[in-house]
């Protein structure tokens, strides 16, 4: 088995540069096969969830092309009305996006229940909802989701919570609606606002992304173009998160500093010193680290996806700090991971309970989840000893070099294979 060696003590100084949202490049690539031109993706982060979406549109008839580990070129005129394949699907969540795409521009979508991080129950009732309301037959066999629709009309979509993969499921498909669509309650994240932006810039009309109410008018069919990604929010705040850790000096470049503003107050609130530039953040860590309380939200909020790096930051900090699980409730799957490098750390129902002031020893760990194992080499970066991290197909889904920019910020960090 491969894992993650982190010799730590280490502090960390120096800068690194983040690359394209995860989240926002898994829904871009499927609604580029709603185009019925030549897309030019850019800024993608070349990781696992990246290279097999790639691969699916592929196997659909989407002539798909990397000019680089960056960009990709879609040419998705010639595609193919299909079921997609359960096992190419069953490792991301983001494969749902296919319903949207297939359904605007075809009026027909048969795919797999999507796989993905086990964080919970994840339904998609309100992605079914939605295309419910613009006029689609949504069926489910065999976990399979099948979707017809003769024509797809604008509606008033009114979401019971503001989910981000229904929000842009919805959004995609009510691009070729008749008429007008209204999603009320959208999530307001910024991938939301970076998939509208995209979709957007192949003609469609939509306005409102980043409100809680998001209007489309119909179009026929989109054009192609070129499109940038947004920096990753997520990818930004680990590093921020392990300059903290290791009482170290580290510029993150490349970044929306506005993205960060619910754990940029945290770090601060923590004794940090943050400075911002227009596109850098710099993390001075603080001598003495400070309790704080933690609650996961929708955008703006503090983002349920930082939320197990920052438990294993505050399980360093003095005094006792509450973490409060508001999005996942099997988010705190790794928190035995944690203990055994030393965490003082408690779960009670979606609350996470830390004494503060642990001293992490290095243990062989296992990844429950790409964040939780993002969580778990932060923690190894403020051990002492070796910390080996297992599991990293959860890892690969969704950090791009994790262990080379590590090591330009000073970490002892390798990977390496190791027979169990």
């Amino acid at each position: 088995m491969e894992y993650i060696v982190v010799n730590g003590e280490k502090r960390l100084e120096g800068a690194v540069s983040i690359g394209g949202a995860k989240n926002a490049a898994v829904a871009i690539l499927p609604a580029a096969i709603a185009s019925g031109g030549v897309v030019v993706i850019d800024n993608l982060p070349y990781i696992e969830d990246v290279i097999n979406l790639v691969k699916v549109m592929g196997s659909m008839g989407a002539d798909c092309t990397f000019t680089d580990n960056h960009t990709v070129i879609v040419d998705a005129r010639q595609l193919k009305i299909r079921a997609l394949d359960d096992a190419s699907t069953k490792t991301m969540r983001a494969s749902y996006y296919f319903m949207g795409a297939m359904l605007g521009r075809f009026g027909y979508a048969e795919v797999p229940l999507p796989g993905g991080c086990d964080l919970g129950v994840r339904p998609i009732d309100y992605h079914l909802k939605g295309f419910s309301a613009l006029g689609a037959e949504c069926t489910q066999e065999h976990g399979v989701v099948k979707l017809k629709a003769d024509k797809l009309k604008g509606a008033n979509i009114y979401l019971d919570s503001p989910s981000v993969g229904a929000t842009i499921n919805i959004m995609i498909a009510a691009v070729f609606a008749e008429g007008v669509s209204l999603i009320e309650n959208a999530a307001k994240e910024p991938h939301v606002v970076d998939v509208a932006n995209f979709l957007n810039k192949l003609g469609a009309k939509i306005s409102g992304a980043g409100t809680a109410t998001i209007r489309i008018t119909g179009v026929k069919a989109l054009s192609g173009g070129e499109y940038t990604v947004v920096p990753d929010p997520i990818e930004t705040g680990t590093y921020m998160i392990a300059a903290a850790i290791t009482g170290g000096d580290v510029t993150v470049e490349n970044v929306i500093p506005k993205h960060m503003e619910s754990l940029s107050s945290k770090l601060r609130e923590m004794g940090c010193i943050i400075r911002e530039g227009g596109d850098w953040i710099r993390v001075l860590g603080a001598d003495v680290l400070k309790s704080c309380e933690i609650k996961t939200a929708y955008y703006p909020g503090f983002p349920t996806d930082l939320q197990p790096q920052m438990t294993a930051l505050l399980c360093k900090a003095q005094g006792t700090s509450l973490i409060t699980e508001n999005i996942f409730e099997h988010r705190f799957r790794y928190a035995g991971e944690l203990k055994r490098l030393g965490a003082h750390l408690k779960v009670e129902g979606r609350t996470a309970i830390t004494k503060g002031n642990c001293h992490y020893t290095g243990a062989r760990v296992y990844a429950t989840d790409l964040r939780a194992g993002a969580a778990l080499v932060i923690a190894g970066l403020a051990a002492k000893g070796k910390t080996f991290v297992g599991e990293l197909k959860h890892l690969d889904r969704g950090y791009e070099s994790f262990e080379e920019k590590f090591r330009l910020l000073g970490a002892d960090i390798e990977r390496v294979e190791i027979d169990d």
